[in-house]
Formats: structure tokens, C-alpha cells, sequence
């Protein structure tokens, strides 16, 4: 799909272009979201350059992400899509400034695009220029990060409370730390998620520094540097979380291995209480001919009284003893 935004009345007005249209000659921003072959093209046509492909956008190397061609600037940064569910992702979005335009290639959707639209839709963003434009898109996407590093904090705020609750010795043996596990890993994978993202935006605002200061106003510098300072906040959180996490992975694994532990050590407690009983029991059941006590009347009681006190004795002394 390909939308073009114009600067109307102080305002932008997005129009949707469709496959063979014309895009309009006084376009400020074209959104291109899973555009197909020939709406590239219709760009390319229109631009005088060759938008990158989606492989040439999945290429990890700086130099591929970060670059100037054909007079337009090129940047390739990660944002993330699908946060609420279980499966966050964190795809490429290509960000173009020439010709006095902004070209923005991709193929996933995230709310902040979502979220910008609409404030366009309702005449809330008043931009004249593709750098400010950029900027607003680059602002929601940050504001959006941040809060769903916020939501993340709360949650593994929860989970830690959840892991060390100060009545988990009488849940020994019910607690599902599996699903903790679980818990954590699904966490973990959206912190990488979010801190690979965080970096490439922050290396694109760094090449963006340099660009703007040859093009764009004092406001728009300014905001690219408070820009910076919230994505570098933003990253030492994120480190911040990502320690958390593993502390806490070592942590439920390590009460996996003390449960496990006291399991071991109640069954060998066990084994110790009846081991003499056992010996006394097995010596008697011998088919001797010559047992006194098999002849006394008392010798029944006898033989039951002892392997009741040779079991009660390990049990005594392992409590003395604190091992119990």
C-alpha cells in the first residue's frame, strides 16, 4: 500500500494512492507499507532512485543501513510490532529524507505508525518540512517504547515478587517454576528485542545529526539531541532489565534445585529411619533352628519394640543434629 502525505493548511492530508495512480507532485511523506513491485517503482519513477529492497533493508551491516545515495539519505532502524502478544517481533522500517521528502518503506504495521496517522488524521501534527515529519514519527515510536519498557518493568516486578513470596516453603512441590521459566524467557526475548531496536535508532539519530545540521532548523536539531538522550535512557534501562531477568532465571533455577533437593533428602531420610528396622526384621525372618527369642512368649513384642526404637533413634538424631 502506498499513501501519500501533503502539506494542506498548515497541515498534512494523507491520501491513499492506487497500484497505477499518480502520485501527487507536492507530496510531503510516502508511506510505504508492503508495497508490491510496482509501487516501488511508481516511487523510483517519481524520485529519480531506487528505494532498497526488503533483503537490501535485512542487511546487518552499518554501512548497509546507514548511507547516502543518489542525494538522499538512508536509514534503516528496528522497530517493534505485536508487543501485547506472545510474540513480539522487531522488523526493519527504512527511512529516506530526499528531495524534500520523507520515504518510509515497510512491512509490518506498529502502532506508532498507527498512532501518528491518526494524530494527522485529526490535524494535531502541523509539519512543513520531512525532517520535522521524521522527527514526529521517530518521537511516537520512542514514546511507544518507553512505555512498554515501562509495562515490562511492572511485570517482571511482579514475577519477582512471585518467585521469592515469603510463604514459598509451605508451596515446595506446587509451585510451577516451569511456567516462571517460561515467564522469564518470554521477557528475556522481548528485552533483546528491545535493546537491538533501541540501537539501531540510536545509531540512525547519530547519522542523523551530521545531515540535519547542514539542512534542518535549531528546533529540529534540538530535538534530535533530546531525542538521543531519551533512546540512551532508554538503553541503560533496558541493560537495567536484562540483569534483572538473568538474576532472576539463576534465582527460579536455583529454587528448582533446592526443591529437588529437599526431595532427595527426605527420601534419604526415609531410607535411613527404616534401614534398621529392615536389618532387625530380615535377621529374624532367617529359618535358624536355634532362636531363643522365637521360643519366649514376650518375644514377638520384643522384636517390635526394638525396630520401633532403632527407627525412632536416625530420626532423633538427624532432628538434633538440624538436618531435618
Amino acid at each position: 500500500m502506498l499513501k501519500s502525505y501533503q502539506l494542506q493548511n498548515g497541515g498534512l492530508k494523507g491520501t491513499a494512492i492506487a497500484e497505477g495512480g499518480e502520485i501527487p507532485a507536492g507530496s510531503l511523506w510516502l508511506d510505504l507499507l508492503n508495497p508490491t513491485v510496482e509501487e516501488r517503482r511508481a516511487v523510483d519513477r517519481y524520485l529519480g532512485m531506487e528505494m532498497p529492497t526488503r533483503p537490501e533493508m535485512e542487511e546487518i551491516e552499518v554501512s548497509s543501513r546507514l548511507y547516502q545515495e543518489d542525494g538522499g539519505f538512508f536509514m534503516t532502524a528496528l522497530v517493534l510490532s505485536q508487543v501485547e502478544t506472545d510474540r513480539p517481533i522487531a522488523d526493519v522500517v527504512t527511512f529516506v529524507l530526499a528531495h524534500d521528502k520523507l520515504i518510509t518503506v515497510r512491512y509490518i504495521d506498529p502502532q506508532p505508525f498507527r498512532t501518528f496517522a491518526a494524530r494527522i488524521d485529526r490535524g494535531v501534527v502541523s509539519a512543513g518540512k520531512p525532517e520535522a515529519v521524521l522527527m514526529g514519527i521517530l518521537d511516537v515510536i520512542i514514546d511507544r517504547t518507553a512505555d512498554v519498557l515501562e509495562r515490562l518493568g511492572s511485570e517482571v516486578e511482579a514475577v519477582s515478587k512471585d518467585i521469592f513470596e515469603t510463604d514459598a516453603a509451605q508451596t515446595i512441590g506446587r509451585r510451577d517454576f516451569q511456567a516462571v521459566l517460561r515467564t522469564l524467557g518470554r521477557k528475556h526475548d522481548l528485552t533483546g528485542k528491545m535493546r537491538e531496536s533501541l540501537l539501531t535508532i540510536n545509531r540512525m539519530l547519530t547519522f542523523l545529526s551530521p545531515v540535519l545540521d547542514a539542512k534542518a532548523n535549531k528546533d529540529v536539531k534540538a530535538h534530535v539531541k533530546t531525542l538521543t538522550r531519551d533512546v540512551q535512557s532508554l538503553q541503560d534501562h533496558t541493560s537495567y532489565l536484562t540483569g534483572k531477568l538473568s538474576y532472576l532465571q539463576d534465582a527460579t533455577l536455583g529454587l528448582i534445585n533446592n526443591e529437588q533437593n529437599n526431595i532427595i533428602k527426605i527420601m534419604s531420610v526415609a531410607a535411613m529411619v527404616f534401614l534398621p528396622p529392615t536389618l532387625f526384621a530380615s535377621i529374624w525372618g532367617m529359618n535358624f533352628a536355634h532362636m531363643p527369642e522365637l521360643r519366649s512368649p514376650l518375644g514377638y513384642p520384643i522384636a517390635i519394640i526394638i525396630m520401633i526404637v532403632s527407627a525412632v533413634l536416625p530420626y532423633v538424631w538427624f532432628k538434633r543434629r538440624g538436618w531435618l
